[in-house]
């Protein structure tokens, strides 16, 4: 979550380092983290989009367990910037009903929206999601924690999005520290200049938080301005503890966001031991919009035309999508549910009305779907060679696509070992599944189920 307001927020980071405006450790915070190894691919053969489709996602901040984040957060911040936090938190619902996430998922599945969704394991200091949560009975915490567990996962990737979203926590006392400043905030000063072990020992204890009431992690969010000044460390830190707590294949993040005409492809960083039994990478995840929802409050209302317009041509999505990237939007709760007039949902409805009304060919992917694709399409080694393409990867993908090169009358077939694949071939490019391929001349289109280890695609 970014705050509009603060010592600096994340969109305004974004917008300093553009500018060029940053100089000293804000500006080395800026760089780009290590991309670590990458391997040999042909330069006649190139890995496209997911069955020649844009993938779409939908990045939910500030969600939790019962408690409306923006009522509890607001004194807690206004605590440190009294001039700058003086939202009425008091008119502002404590809770966000289960029964609006229920609506809301059931909304999205019929509609096959997919993304990521943050459950804050002790919100605002309010209380544990695996112990208490002062103001509601345990039997309405263990209901809304099995309302996520069960039905929001389908569709959704659970991150938390650090501890408490507020105060610093002592992970070695489990409390907050004595130090009410903006260095003891996680959404402000706290993480600047963190070495990786430090960040790794907190992102592990909200990892183990999410996993003692068995939620499925393959992330972390981000909550504010938290990891903006130690990048390579927050970036290190979100593979070794991902993978440690969960030992998730693939980790990956979300920290940025870029609205200007700068790339949002995924970041496939750190990569290593390509070659061998334990290859590893992390996946860094870029949002491409602002929250134009309903704000972080539930106060500040949005426009669904900032994202497309209803002439179907102009705002941010068709910017995005028109270039073949990711577009990756990024919302708050509090703002989706608005306070119970559900501002910020209608918002988005209409957004996904339009966009599928514009585009044809589109697809709805979690963060941890996106993030495989990215790390098989960066670090798998294709050669070509005598009919055939020869493939590395030291992870498997669904769907994995290329383009390539080929004469006519000639079927494609997927070999490992001793199992060989034909695909079939389908008339429209719209039509590519996995196992299919899609031929224009010369030009191959092959979609398949990428297998780790070896494997070849003749063609001739």
């Amino acid at each position: 979550m970014w705050r509009p307001c603060g010592s600096l927020s994340r969109r305004h980071f974004l917008e300093a380092t553009a500018a060029g405006l940053m100089t000293g450790p804000l500006a080395g915070a800026a760089m780009a983290q290590p991309p670590g190894e990458r391997p040999q691919q042909a330069g006649d053969v190139k890995v496209i989009n997911p069955r020649a489709r844009v993938p779409l996602s939908f990045i939910i901040d500030d969600s939790t367990c019962l408690v409306n984040l923006a009522h509890f957060c607001i004194p807690q911040f206004g605590e440190v910037f009294p001039d700058r936090y003086q939202q009425p938190w008091r008119t502002l619902p404590r809770e966000i009903p289960d029964s609006f996430v229920r609506k809301f998922g059931e909304w999205c599945r019929e509609h096959g929206v997919k993304g990521k969704y943050s459950i804050v394991p002790y919100p605002a200091l309010v209380g544990w999601i695996d112990k208490e949560m002062p103001g509601w009975s345990r039997r309405e915490l263990r209901e809304s924690l099995s309302l996520v567990r069960d039905f929001m996962t389908v569709d959704w990737d659970i991150h938390p999005e650090m501890v408490t979203h507020t105060w610093v926590i002592n992970t070695k006392t489990g409390r907050p520290y004595e130090e009410r400043s903006e260095n003891y905030m996680e959404n402000w000063g706290w993480s600047a200049g963190r070495s990786a072990d430090e960040l790794t020992d907190y992102l592990s204890y909200a990892l183990k938080l999410l996993k003692n009431v068995d939620l499925p992690c393959e992330g972390i969010t981000t909550p504010g301005g938290f990891g903006n000044r130690s990048r390579e460390a927050l970036s290190e830190a979100t593979l070794a503890s991902v993978r440690d707590v969960y030992g998730a294949e693939i980790p990956h993040y979300f920290r940025h966001l870029y609205t200007d005409d700068r790339s949002v492809a995924p970041r496939v960083e750190n990569a290593s031991g390509l070659d061998g039994d334990d290859p590893q990478c992390v996946v860094s995840i870029i949002g491409c919009t602002g929250d134009w929802f309903g704000g972080w409050d539930g106060l500040t209302p949005g426009s669904v035309d900032r994202f497309i317009t209803a002439d179907l041509q102009g705002g941010r999505l068709p910017e995005v999508i028109d270039r073949d990237e990711p577009a990756i939007l990024v919302c708050h709760w509090p703002g989706i549910y608005y306070n119970g007039e559900e501002l910020g949902f209608n918002i988005f409805k209409e957004a996904v009305r339009r966009v599928h009304a514009r585009y044809d060919h589109l697809i709805w992917m979690k963060l941890s779907e996106i993030s495989r694709y990215w790390a098989a399409k960066e670090l798998t080694a294709i050669n070509a060679d005598d009919g055939a393409l020869s493939l590395q990867a030291p992870f498997a993908c669904p769907g994995f696509t290329i383009e390539f090169s080929a004469s006519p009358g000639q079927t494609p077939t997927l070999q490992q070992e001793e199992q060989q694949t034909p695909l079939t071939e389908v008339g429209r490019k719209l039509d590519l599944q996995p196992q299919t391929f899609f031929r224009d001349g010369n030009s191959v289109i092959a979609c398949f189920d990428l297998p780790k280890g070896r494997s070849r695609l003749r063609y001739a």
